[in-house]
């Protein structure tokens, strides 16, 4: 069985949104969302959570005390870090065959997307190296000069007939150890594209998006209850 940890960065400070990672949304700390989707998860082994902030590690201890906590040295703890510097750091101290790394600012993700990304990537070893997830885009795309991306202006077609893009959504990714040292970079060699639904795919980096999220994270419970 491939042991497949779960990587959580989680920044005590955010500039955009201050308090972000651990802020009340829907009435919950921010990533108590995230960190219930992966405990759902059947393929994951274990949850690791990258923290210099004492209010998630306080909340950590007496909500999930099963998911280990790595305490951020202070050269990493500056947003202008990269990521892949820190899960270097992460994947050193955490030995797995895969790693599948995710934020707490995605809440909107669903196990079902986790468990298929993870089935889809084991199956495809010999043609892939590594994964992460995409938005599909059916819209007209400029460049900063006007020059048209994806689309003849001269031909103006249906958007939904367009050549699809596709946008990096930040919500999963998997990569082994061995790529990551190599490429200091979570993306491999050849890595795969995997497609979830815009609905799920929220990365909170706004204001505005915190009250969107929040606002269909109140909206799926009036649904359900």
């Amino acid at each position: 069985m491939t042991d497949i940890v779960a990587l959580v960065p989680m920044r005590h400070q955010s500039m955009r949104v201050p308090e972000k990672n651990y802020r009340l949304i829907a009435g919950r700390p921010l990533y108590t969302y995230i960190l219930d989707t992966l405990a759902a998860c059947s393929e994951i082994s274990q949850i690791v959570v990258d923290t210099d902030s004492s209010v998630i590690k306080d909340g950590l201890r007496t909500q999930y005390p099963r998911v280990r906590v790595i305490d951020r040295p202070a050269h990493l703890c500056a947003d202008t870090i990269p990521m892949n510097e820190v899960l270097l750091y992460d994947c050193e101290l955490v030995k797995a065959d895969l790693y599948l790394q995710t934020h707490a600012t995605n809440p909107l993700l669903s196990t079902a997307s986790l468990s298929e990304a993870i089935r889809s990537l084991l199956t495809s070893r010999q043609e892939y190296d590594s994964l992460f997830s995409v938005t599909k885009l059916l819209t007209r795309l400029w460049d900063a000069s006007g020059k048209a991306l994806n689309h003849d202006p001269q031909y103006l077609i249906r958007t939904q007939d367009l050549p699809p893009v596709f946008e990096e959504n930040s919500c999963i990714y998997i990569f082994n150890g061995k790529i990551l040292a190599e490429r200091k970079n979570r993306l491999g060699y050849h890595p795969m594209m995997f497609e979830i639904n815009a609905n799920e795919a929220w990365d909170i980096d706004t204001e505005s998006d915190f009250e969107v999220v929040e606002s269909l994270i109140q909206n799926r419970r009036a649904r359900t209850s």
